[in-house]
């Protein structure tokens, strides 16, 4: 059945301003890191990519080794995306990004000219776009110019594959210094994604000051500390959790003062 969004749906959430610029993101945005790889039915994806769009998140955000395996994310997106989304694409902020491992060799990882332009085109060719709206540096490189990974978004943008430029888990330093250089090249930085809950408050020490001098926005990944920060840990580690596969969430996380924690934030939350 072709898919027709929900007429209310911009009646449904917020919209905030990222920074200084001109640009509005939904409260609430769906991160593709978890459950849209070849590990996930493709019917489930859909559902929750309709849903999302349904209640006005209008933001989808990826990375090019989102899976598993890696690209997968991408694909998978892109199969839907063209199957039900391709109508709304102007209704869409797409976001992807490239700084960790993605192929074999010293031309896979971390953040050269190199590497983040060819992941681009890799991204856009597994999502079927011609361009997304931000295309991030998932992460700073210690051994390459920091001039050389913003020239690389410079580059995405004034080439038209990227609308805006963006950074994540970059330190208040690092951040400062990025923003001055693509400030210098002419293509602002729109928005930084660092992990940021209750439990991993580390923003706080810095990275917001910055970012609030910068003009720049701050979306954060993992708000719910990937599931810690809900009722799922409460009474052990559930078959087929984040911390029973021992993908991203250490088990070694879910310490008795931890889950002493989440136990009283739960009963404030009830």
């Amino acid at each position: 059945m072709t898919y027709v969004a929900a007429d209310d749906r911009y009646s449904r959430l917020p919209y905030r301003r990222s920074g200084r610029s001109g640009l509005k993101l939904p409260v609430v945005s769906l991160g593709l890191w978890h459950n849209f790889g070849d590990d996930r039915p493709l019917d489930v994806q859909r559902a929750v990519l309709r849903r999302a769009f349904d209640l006005g998140v209008t933001h989808f955000d990826l990375a090019n080794n989102y899976g598993p395996p890696y690209g997968s994310a991408e694909l998978n997106f892109g199969r839907l995306f063209a199957e039900d989304f391709r109508p709304y694409r102007d209704e869409l902020i797409i976001s992807t990004k490239a700084g960790y491992d993605m192929w074999p060799g010293p031309y896979g990882d971390w953040g050269s000219r190199k590497y983040l332009l060819a992941s681009l085109d890799q991204s856009l060719s597994r999502m079927g776009l011609d361009y997304v709206d931000i295309f991030y540096s998932h992460r700073s490189d210690p051994e390459t110019p920091l001039e050389e990974t913003m020239g690389a978004l410079d580059h995405a943008v004034r080439s038209g594959k990227a609308l805006y430029a963006g950074i994540s888990s970059y330190s208040p330093e690092r951040t400062a210094e990025a923003a001055a250089i693509l400030r210098e090249m002419g293509t602002p930085l729109l928005i930084h994604q660092p992990s940021y809950s209750m439990l991993n408050r580390w923003i706080e020490g810095g990275l917001l000051d910055t970012l609030e001098r910068e003009g720049a926005g701050c979306i954060a990944f993992s708000p719910l500390a990937q599931g810690m920060l809900t009722d799922r840990y409460l009474h052990g580690i559930p078959e087929g959790s984040r911390a029973s596969q021992g993908k991203s969430l250490s088990p070694e996380l879910l310490t008795p003062e931890t889950i002493g924690h989440v136990r009283a934030l739960n009963e404030i939350a009830a």
